[in-house]
């Protein structure tokens, strides 16, 4: 059976809401108007002089028809299927956690492109909170995205298919931000462009939000392979640039912090069994490939052990790669019985030919 026997278009088309407006829900907005089975319900934008302008506006597209709202109560009272949840990371999981519950008591399922991969790695009271909400509202709430729910998760864990004896995952995931438009990204939350003393006193709300969004990873793949962590490692280093680097967000002087390598690692029986390493580097190109170049690195130790790598090639835009996985989400997770639903609880996903 095909994903689109699987989950036939019901007799509308499904109501999406988008939640913020950066590349990523810029690029959501995007592919619902161009999809024939969905249609955009309502918007929600964190600058309020964003609100009151059309979507397809903010998205740069002729006029949608649709208003943007800075108010969270508009988005409840709207009549919609499904929140495409796609806000900046932030170190709060807490106030995110309230908000998603609001969203999903409404009556509204979530596909999340920031976090709620693997919910149960937050412990119960998380967990609580959420299946609540979604009992409430009957709805249900699943994680996606490329780098987390995908390349760290989901991928090495359709590799493990192929082998018996598993001592070991690994995914590693290069991330070159030269042409990143971002001040805010590149400068306020990777932290290029500072000096040490700056970066350092920075690092540990980092290391808090870094260490909640890939510890779902973790766990996720972990209940795959049918084991439970013990617990998570985090290992945190950085470069310095040695030149002026020029990068689409702005300069980045010599001297100051232009690369950086977290590594998490799960523990289980005392040594660490799954292990993702994500570097960032503010221009690959002018630096040297320490730490590896742009792309992504799986591999599984077993037998047989089993490598793939892909170079910074292997997707030609990433935004909108993590934006049709969220909406190719979108049938299978309205058509679910509510609750957390991960990668291990919905059907295989794919997308759409069209001839």
């Amino acid at each position: 059976m095909s994903t689109a026997d699987a989950f036939p278009q019901g007799p509308r088309p499904y109501r999406v809401v988008q939640w913020a407006t950066g590349a990523v829900g810029r690029s959501v907005i995007s592919g619902v108007l161009a999809r024939d089975d969905m249609e955009l319900a309502g918007v929600w934008v964190h600058a309020p002089e964003k609100a009151g302008t059309d979507a397809g506006v903010l998205a740069g597209r002729d006029p949608a028809g649709v208003i943007a709202t800075a108010d969270l109560d508009d988005i409840l009272a709207l009549d919609a299927d499904c929140v495409v949840y796609a806000p900046s990371p932030t170190p709060d999981r807490s106030a995110e956690l309230d908000l998603v519950c609001a969203l999903l008591s409404s009556g509204k399922n979530v596909v999340s492109l920031n976090g709620f991969l693997y919910p149960r790695a937050h412990g119960p009271h998380y967990v609580n909170e959420l299946e609540q909400a979604c009992k409430r509202g009957r709805a249900s709430v699943h994680g996606s995205g490329i780098s987390n729910g995908f390349m760290a998760d989901a991928m090495p864990l359709m590799l493990t298919r192929l082998s018996r004896r598993i001592t070991h995952v690994y995914a590693r995931e290069v991330s070159d931000f030269a042409r990143h438009p971002s001040w805010r990204m590149v400068h306020r939350m990777l932290g290029f462009g500072k000096d040490e003393d700056a970066y350092r006193r920075a690092l540990r709300p980092a290391r808090t939000a870094m260490r909640a969004l890939y510890s779902e990873s973790l766990h996720l793949v972990a209940a795959g392979l049918g084991i439970d962590l013990d617990e998570v490692d985090l290992d945190v280093d950085h470069r310095l640039a040695r030149t002026d680097l020029t990068t689409a967000a702005g300069p980045i002087p010599r001297g100051t912090v232009a690369a950086a390598r977290w590594r998490f690692s799960g523990l289980a029986g005392g040594r660490p069994v799954i292990t993702i390493e994500v570097v960032h580097k503010a221009s690959a190109g002018e630096m040297c490939e320490e730490w590896g170049r742009p792309g992504y690195s799986l591999r599984v130790d077993g037998e047989p052990s089993l490598t793939l790598a892909a170079d910074s090639e292997w997707v030609s835009d990433p935004i909108s790669a993590a934006t049709a996985h969220a909406l190719n989400a979108v049938p299978a997770v309205c058509a679910a019985e509510p609750g957390i639903r991960t990668h291990l609880d919905l059907p295989m996903i794919g997308g759409r030919m069209r001839v």
